[in-house]
């Protein structure tokens, strides 16, 4: 895989990422709403499930393919992509800060 491939594909991870986050925020942000403002028993049965749900998701969006490449003796290619994404996430981050500090 040529790494421009490499670098598109881990964009696209990343992508998926921050869409499930930015879905999972948005839940959250409105959790009173949907599911009304007293704490019960449930409520961290709810977050505790969420986090591991999280954690699956965003482990497969970003461990994946990278893993499959691994196990394909496509080792470079793998680490390659492993990096890109990583550096995507960054970018991400850096973005999303530099946007709440200019919001302030």
């Amino acid at each position: 895989m040529k790494n421009s491939k490499l670098i598109l594909h881990g964009f696209l991870q990343t992508l998926g990422v921050t869409l499930y986050i930015l879905g999972v925020a948005t839940m959250m942000a409105n959790a009173n709403k949907l599911l009304g403002e007293k704490d019960t028993f449930l409520t961290p049965i709810i977050v505790l499930l969420l986090f591991v749900l999280s954690a699956a998701i965003t482990g497969s969006l970003t461990l994946g393919k990278p893993i499959l490449m691994y196990l394909e003796n496509k080792k470079t290619e793998a680490i390659k992509l492993f990096i890109f994404t990583l550096g995507w996430m960054f970018l991400f981050i850096l973005s999303t800060i530099i946007i709440q500090i200019i919001l302030n």
